[in-house]
């Protein structure tokens, strides 16, 4: 696929897949409400109003839409010059999640988190679908760049 359309495809599956799924949240789950999936994983229905892992909730909102729109131009800007297509891929997984995020804070001022993942009494910060797409895309972008894999050159 060419980089023209695989930027779009991947950004937009991951912001729809993140609006749809925290729209069912919202509608259907209530908040703290716990529902077990796995042994190792619960539905939830959690508010963010900070970063990741709730951290710099203080800052305020618009703090986070700020920076949020900062990094979605930086992530638009450098994808103009990328060619490996596994960087494209990891960076339009980073700014479909990122869009998704912002969308929500725009939306509600806060992101809704719903994926709890835990091991025993030890549970990781609730997530959702764009932060599982900006943490696959952060990693991806990473391992290409160090390991030098993803040099397939785009058409």
């Amino acid at each position: 696929m060419k980089k023209s359309l695989l930027i779009p495809v991947i950004a937009i599956l991951v912001i729809f897949l993140d609006v749809i799924t925290k729209a069912i949240i919202v509608s259907k789950v209530a908040h703290h409400e716990i529902i077990k999936v796995l042994p190792f994983i619960n539905i939830v229905h959690i508010e963010n109003k900070g970063a990741a892992f709730g951290l710099f909730a203080g800052l305020g909102n618009i703090f986070f839409i700020v920076i949020s729109i900062i990094a979605i131009l930086f992530i638009l800007y450098y994808l103009k010059a990328v060619q490996k297509k596994m960087e494209i891929i990891s960076l339009s997984l980073v700014l479909g999640g990122a869009v998704g995020n912002l969308i929500d804070r725009i939306r509600i001022g806060k992101v809704t988190d719903f994926i709890d993942f835990y091991v025993n009494n030890w549970h990781w910060p609730s997530f959702n679908v764009a932060d599982s797409a900006l943490t696959v895309g952060i990693i991806l972008f990473i391992w290409v760049n160090i390991f030098g894999s993803g040099n397939i050159k785009n058409p």
